[in-house]
Formats: C-alpha cells, sequence, structure tokens
C-alpha cells in the first residue's frame, strides 16, 4: 500500500482557496476516509503548524482525524542528521535566513522531507522546485538528491483512485 505524507500546505490551501468545507465536503470526506485507511498521514511538526491557530482547520482536523495521523518525528533523527548535514552542504547557494528557516527545530519542511526519507514514503506538497531560488530552500529541492518521491494533492488522489 502507498502510503503519503502530507505538507501543511496540503491542507491549508484546500481549506482556504481550493476546496472550502462548506463546498467541497466530498473532498473532506474523502481526506477523512484516507486518513482513517492509514493512506496519508503526517506529522507533529505540521500538525504544530496547523494547531497555532484557533480555527475551522484546526477544529476539522481535531474532529476528523484518527489519533495516530500525526507521527512523532522523534524516531527519524539519523534521517534528519542526513538532511541537516545536506543542508549545511549547500551554505554557498542558499542565504543563511534560508537554512536557518528550513533547519528550525519547530518549522516541518526539514522533518517532512526527514520522515520521508525514513520511512520511504512520498510526500504530498505543493511547492514547486525552485533550485536556483537562494532565500527560500523548497522541499522538492531537497527531495531530489535522496531521491524522495514527492507529487501534490491531485497527483496522489489520481495514484490512490479517488474519486469525489
Amino acid at each position: 500500500m502507498s502510503v503519503f505524507v502530507v505538507d501543511s500546505n496540503f491542507f491549508i490551501q484546500a481549506h482556504r482557496a481550493a476546496y472550502p468545507f462548506d463546498i467541497f465536503t466530498s473532498f473532506w470526506e474523502k481526506i477523512r476516509q484516507l486518513a482513517v485507511e492509514g493512506k496519508i498521514i503526517s506529522i507533529d511538526k505540521v500538525k504544530s503548524e496547523l494547531f497555532q491557530n484557533e480555527d475551522a482547520l484546526k477544529q476539522w482536523c481535531e474532529q476528523n482525524l484518527p489519533d495516530s495521523f500525526f507521527e512523532n518525528t522523534e524516531t527519524i533523527i539519523t534521517s534528519y542528521s542526513d538532511i541537516v548535514n545536506w543542508a549545511a552542504s549547500k551554505s554557498t547557494h542558499y542565504l543563511q535566513k534560508a537554512l536557518d528557516e528550513f533547519l528550525d527545530a519547530d518549522e516541518a519542511d526539514a522533518w517532512l522531507v526527514s520522515y520521508a526519507l525514513a520511512k520511504n514514503v512520498t510526500i504530498i506538497t505543493h511547492e514547486l522546485s525552485q533550485p536556483n531560488r537562494k532565500n527560500k530552500i523548497k522541499i522538492p529541492d531537497v527531495c531530489e538528491p535522496f531521491g524522495i518521491r514527492y507529487t501534490n494533492t491531485i497527483e496522489m488522489l489520481r495514484h490512490l483512485g479517488a474519486q469525489l
């Protein structure tokens, strides 16, 4: 079974722009179903990002996602070290601000990539590769050298054969 680990922007962009709760109820029911089936998961760092606001998205997550949905990242320290070392090796490309943001222990991106590396799962993100960018490290640009798979929401739903 394919498992997908979702980035914060998977939820945020769906909720705020693409699939509002009041219009696309079938989308949100499908996300709930995939989460219950264990086909999509996320990590504790994403949960922290999502739950920092008292809003409808936080409420939806609390009411619809299983307790096991947000996995603990304490078990992936070795992979996280690999990602940190990669970032450090890019200090001549990225601005220090970009490296600091990416490596901030409370930010989800480096942990998300580390989790995908450790667990051999595909990341769902709306970020696009921008290898020449210097002021922000994008998830796809970290995935590439490690052979980590990533895709977007629509391609994930197609892969899973989901119909709304």
